[in-house]
């Protein structure tokens, strides 16, 4: 069974099928940059996910082989020239920018589901950002990877800085930003900001198939392990790590996945999990 889920905006497209939501970022003209309305678009795809019962997993890729330029610099440019700001004050544009980047990275780093970002070719900036929120990260062997934001005179969003020092550590973090520089997938892969990388010929059907793995998995397990790892890497003291995990763990004990899983280890086969 599957179903496309109304995005308002042909800037992004979103199918969901056997239990995975497929999000495509869809302005192959200017490789993907955002807009607005591709913005609004993915935070309305990713509501519609985080709570639909026939979605286990969410991923995020790119048209036309390349997954996100970032930002629109283009389209800025031409603002710049009009003398277009949109009618808003300096304090209303922060808000508002700080609302779409919650709605955005925000809700993929806290979604309660597995997010898989597949990049077909260039991720760049804010586009960089977006996949360094997923859990994990899928590159074509020929996708570059940019923070972008030193050239063009911006200081980055999106959570680019939050994210990828988490992955890769402070000081690389800062050299990649303040220096700017293309990263190709197989340095991507050794820094540990993507987890694997694959032909472009056969992206699409791998995302997909570890997608369907993990959509077809524990996905109560899933949603605790990704709370606790989430509140591990915020910082917190390691005992209310420890009871946290012990909360969890014991609930997830109780699930149906849970003796399932039990009883298939002692018939020797795979567990058939259902999400309670």
């Amino acid at each position: 069974m599957s179903r496309t889920i109304e995005t308002g905006t042909d800037h992004v497209h979103a199918r969901v099928e056997d239990k995975v939501c497929t999000i495509t970022l869809n302005r192959p003209e200017r490789r993907n940059a955002l807009s607005n309305e591709m913005l609004q678009g993915l935070e309305g795809a990713l509501i519609d996910a985080e709570t639909a019962t026939d979605v286990g997993a969410v991923v995020i890729t790119g048209a036309g082989g390349a997954f996100c330029a970032g930002g629109d610099v283009k389209g800025m440019a031409e603002a710049n020239a009009g003398g277009s700001g949109g009618g808003l004050g300096l304090d209303e544009r922060i808000h508002r920018q700080r609302l779409s980047q919650r709605g955005t990275s925000g809700r993929l780093y806290n979604m309660p589901k597995p997010t898989v970002a597949a990049l077909p070719g260039a991720a760049a900036g804010a586009g960089l950002s977006i996949a360094l929120a997923c859990d994990l990260r899928i590159a074509a062997e020929n996708a570059i990877l940019t923070t972008a934001f030193a050239r063009v005179g911006f200081s980055g969003d999106y959570g680019g800085t939050y994210f990828m020092s988490q992955l890769i550590g402070a000081a690389k973090a800062r050299e990649l930003y303040l220096l700017s520089e293309r990263v190709d997938a197989k340095e991507a892969e050794r820094l540990g900001l993507v987890n694997r990388v694959v032909s472009a010929a056969t992206l699409e059907e791998e995302t997909q198939a570890l997608a369907t793995r993990l959509a077809h998995g524990p996905t109560v397990a899933y949603r605790y392990m990704k709370e606790n790892l989430n509140r591990a890497v915020s910082g917190a003291e390691v005992f209310d790590c420890l009871d946290l995990e012990a909360t969890h763990h014991v609930h997830t004990g109780f699930t149906e996945d849970h003796r399932e899983a039990a009883k298939a280890f002692v018939e020797k086969r795979e567990p058939t999990f259902k999400g309670r």
